[in-house]
């Protein structure tokens, strides 16, 4: 029984990785659209752009937690944009 707690808690880190560079991305962007006046939702969807790239160009293999880390990004990207165009439009856009 021991030996399966243990197996459980090594993916705790992955999930960890996940959910704190979700956050910091997250808190990253909000000050980004708070301080600079001439940040568009437009520029926010160009480098998640890049991100798509990123993540479709793995042909190294970039291992388990840079993956973490692009798939956090992407999801806080995805997010933010979503939340800020609902903001400016009122209507609620479907995933």
């Amino acid at each position: 029984m021991e030996w399966k707690n243990k197996m459980g808690d090594s993916t705790e880190w992955q999930d960890t990785t996940y959910k704190e560079t979700f956050e910091e991305e997250i808190r990253g962007l909000s000050r980004r659209r708070q301080s600079d006046p001439a940040c568009k939702v437009e520029d926010l969807e160009g480098t998640l752009k890049n991100l798509y790239i990123l993540e479709g160009a793995d042909q190294g293999g970039r291992g388990t937690l840079q993956d973490i880390i692009l798939a956090a990004r992407i999801a806080a990207y995805e997010g933010f944009i979503t939340q800020w165009k609902t903001e400016k439009t009122g209507i609620r856009l479907s995933k």
